[in-house]
């Protein structure tokens, strides 16, 4: 059969283009199926920060590193957008300055380069961090960003050129079945693929395939609110900077021994009711980026989040972006909302309603950083096995 494949994944977004990604690796024929004509759900609508730092140790700050590693080798190869500019965690106070100095120490047991930062260190780095804000930081300079907008559409032209994947874009799934000759994929104009395995990647979108899977589920579905200042080239905004909210919020600095002195009431109840962190980062074209907020609705909530941005949000952001930077100006060219799935109790989502039929979503808000080594462990958990190289093949 012409549409006969090893692997079918349906969804091009990070889990699912990195599944492919190491599939094709292991010299296997692979088919990637997406809905839209180009990817534009969580994987698009993000700060492009890659930060192992913000990981808790264990499985996930490894598939972290995984994913780094591999950022820089397939950038060498090919431009992703991926750009070397380190990580900066701003510390708004002495506590919160004590808990990055006891995370540099256990970093340096794990092998993972950091550097404390004096407020002076982290002003001569990012002169426009507030003097009044500032009690130190710890920077990762190994750390690196990418361009949301155009890191996973240069990858899958990556995957196209480089290792002959079958790509598919504007091609929604609408059956998922497994028989006695392996797998069948439908998609919504009735053409039909074949495939030993299917992985299932389809983010937040829980109604197209295996809706009962997921109504059963403890997925979530979180909202984010983000916003982007007109270009500003004047200003020098290295990097993915972090803020004292951020060390709160990061599961990597909950294991600090002087995490537990934080004071919640330390933190303006409005932040913590709607879960603003503040982030940064510079885009190419100059505009700092920053964000983000987080709501919340059940998978199977009846009246899920809806698509408005609100503007009170925005200003909570804002006047907290405001205690922390000094920018020449604070207008905002953009603003937009993203959406990702979370288990309530787990780091992924999996089901697998076949043997040779895989779902794998609710990844969370840490999809840049993690999907990547998340991937490559999932492919070889799956035994996918090894035909002839793929580069052979060329």
């Amino acid at each position: 059969m012409e549409n006969s494949y090893d692997l079918i994944v349906v969804g091009a977004g990070a889990l699912g283009a990195f599944h492919a990604y190491f599939a094709l690796q292991r010299g296997l024929k692979v088919l990637l199926l997406e809905k839209d004509p180009r990817p534009v759900e969580a994987t698009v609508r993000n700060f492009g920060q890659i930060i192992p730092s913000g990981m808790a140790e264990g499985e996930w700050f490894d598939y972290a590193r995984v994913s780094l590693d591999t950022y820089k080798a397939i950038q060498a190869e090919y431009d992703i957008s991926i750009r070397p500019t380190g990580s900066l965690y701003l510390a708004s106070s002495a506590p919160e300055m004590q808990v990055l100095e006891e995370k540099h120490a256990r970093y340096q047991a794990l092998g993972y380069a950091s550097q404390v930062l004096t407020p002076a260190q982290c002003r001569q780095r990012l002169p426009a961090v507030r003097a009044d804000y500032c009690a130190g930081g710890l920077l990762f300079a190994q750390e690196v960003t990418a361009e949301p907008d155009l890191l996973v559409h240069r990858l899958l032209a990556y995957l196209v050129a480089r290792w002959h994947l079958d790509y598919r874009p504007a091609t929604p799934v609408r059956e998922v079945t497994a028989g006695d000759a392996g797998c069948l994929v439908i998609d919504t104009s009735g053409r039909r693929y074949a495939g030993a395995r299917v992985l299932v990647c389809s983010g937040r979108d829980f109604q197209l395939l295996f809706p009962e899977v997921f109504a059963q589920s403890d997925l979530q579905l979180v909202k984010l609110q983000m916003l982007a200042t007109y270009p500003l080239p004047q200003v020098r905004l290295p990097g993915s900077v972090l803020t004292g909210l951020s060390i709160r919020r990061y599961h990597a600095f909950h294991s600090c021994p002087s995490f537990a002195q934080l004071r919640p009431a330390d933190v303006d109840p409005e932040l913590r009711q709607w879960g603003i962190h503040l982030l940064f980062k510079q885009a190419l074209d100059g505009s700092i980026i920053l964000g983000d907020t987080h709501e919340y609705a059940d998978a199977s909530a009846a009246n899920p989040l809806d698509f408005n941005n609100s503007d009170h949000l925005n200003r909570l952001m804002l006047a907290e972006a405001h205690r922390i930077l000094d920018l020449p100006d604070w207008r905002i060219q953009r603003t937009w909302n993203g959406y990702y799935a979370q288990s309530k109790s787990a780091e992924i989502f999996q089901h697998s309603p076949d043997p040779r039929i895989h779902i794998v979503t609710g990844i969370g808000g840490k999809g840049m950083t993690t999907a990547c080594g998340f991937a490559r462990h999932h492919v070889e958990q799956l035994g996918l096995g090894r035909r002839q190289p793929a580069q052979a093949r060329h």
